[in-house]
């Protein structure tokens, strides 16, 4: 009876359903769809102000701001070194499995009418220079109403370092009504996550029901080659740099989160748990300026799923056109991936854009191509956000380790 009342068994269930109900009444489901984005929109409306509340609460709190500064530098090194290794093990991985050879496709026989829209997005792609003005917002307001969690997090932490500025004294009522307002935050997200079942059933239910399981035959062996590669990567990257920072085991870490793990699953959205990710982390040791700097942050700078992805799509590309790139090539890829990839977080259809930005820079493969994998892009999301989010929790509890703001006893008991 306990486990019927669990979340994660229900969110289960919602996936099931949702896969029966888009099999075998397809139609039906296709209609469901507004559920699962209802719940999506939902958790999205108190991501930015519980973002602004965590990280300015956690760096009134510190008395070094110094401290705060070299946080936010390891996180930026290490989702740098992670996001490089994830790019370059899904370029081994294409090369060595090869699941676009002998696929023979004609350029020419491609519609490129299908991701038209991904195509013309590519071409207005920003430059470096106005997506780090991006970052800035327009005023204060607009950084809390804003999908750009970075305008977010910019405002916060410069509202943090002013009221350590001000005197405890000053700082004190302004602080006590965040805290108030973040404890309603979670209050809200509590009453939210009760919907979480059905938002898993409606998101999976349209999945199956627009693509079908046809879909997945012709591009199969891609996608069997993406979660093998995914998989690959949590449990010997990402589980190794965690065993020897902490001497947790990433079994023991996707055992805490396995509720957030369900939901991504059922929703292919990261965004889905970013809350409450947030929440078991300090529940787990963490301290409240990592978990409050470390996640937002690595919401646009440390997606590794999406890191393999990319590289893999364009490879399996080029050899499903007989197209096949250079080692030249393939070096100038991951290079241009290594700057495109960073802008990925935030914008629908994210994966397609920076594809679609990408493969005209690498040569000769037509960015028409990338219609190819359309029909498969969707059954491919739900590895790339759990390795997304696998990677982001991981990344609070090591930094949060090598800043010294790990209470390692309180890990250890919650990782049980």
């Amino acid at each position: 009876m306990k486990i019927i009342k669990s979340l994660y068994f229900q969110v289960i269930v919602g996936i099931l359903t949702g896969i029966v109900l888009g099999i075998f009444y397809p139609d039906l489901a296709i209609k469901l769809k507004p559920m699962g984005d209802g719940f999506i929109k939902l958790i999205k409306m108190v991501i930015a102000p519980l973002i602004f509340c965590s990280i300015v609460i956690g760096i009134a709190g510190m008395q070094d701001i110094k401290k705060v500064g070299k946080i936010g530098l390891t996180s930026i090194i290490y989702f740098e070194i992670m996001t490089s290794i994830a790019l370059f093990i899904g370029l081994v991985f294409v090369n060595w499995i090869k699941p676009g050879d002998g696929m023979h496709i004609n350029p020419e026989s491609l519609d490129g009418s299908s991701v038209s829209s991904y195509i013309k997005q590519s071409e207005h792609t920003k430059s470096t220079v106005d997506w780090l003005l991006d970052i800035i917002p327009d005023n204060v307001i607009a950084s809390l109403a804003s999908d750009n969690l970075l305008q977010a997090l910019f405002f916060a932490v410069i509202f943090g370092v002013a009221l350590t500025k001000i005197g405890e004294k000053n700082a004190a009522p302004v602080i006590n009504v965040l805290q108030s307002f973040l404890k309603g935050l979670f209050a809200v997200i509590k009453m939210v996550m009760y919907l979480a079942p059905l938002g898993a059933m409606g998101a999976m239910g349209f999945t199956i029901g627009k693509y079908g399981w046809e879909s997945l035959s012709s591009l199969g062996l891609l996608m069997i080659s993406f979660y093998l590669t995914c998989l690959f990567f949590i449990v010997f990257v990402i589980g190794g740099i965690l065993y020897f920072y902490t001497r947790v085991t990433i079994f023991q870490l996707l055992k805490y989160i396995k509720e957030e793990l369900f939901i991504v699953l059922g929703t292919s959205s990261s965004e889905s748990v970013l809350p409450a990710v947030m929440e078991k982390l300090e529940q787990a040791g963490c301290s409240k300026p990592v978990v409050g700097l470390v996640i937002p942050t690595g919401y646009s700078f440390n997606l590794d799923g999406t890191c393999i992805y990319l590289t893999m799509a364009a490879v399996f590309i080029s050899q499903a056109l007989d197209m096949h790139l250079t080692l030249q090539q393939e070096i100038t890829l991951l290079l241009v991936l290594l700057l495109t990839s960073k802008g990925a977080a935030g914008v629908t259809g994210s994966g397609f854009v920076t594809l679609a930005a990408t493969l005209p820079v690498v040569g000769h493969v037509p960015v028409e191509s990338v219609a190819l994998i359309l029909g498969i892009d969707r059954f491919m999301s739900e590895a790339r956000a759990l390795t997304n989010v696998i990677g982001n929790t991981a990344a609070t509890i090591i930094v949060a380790k090598f800043e010294k703001n790990l209470d390692e006893t309180v890990l250890f008991e919650t990782m049980k």
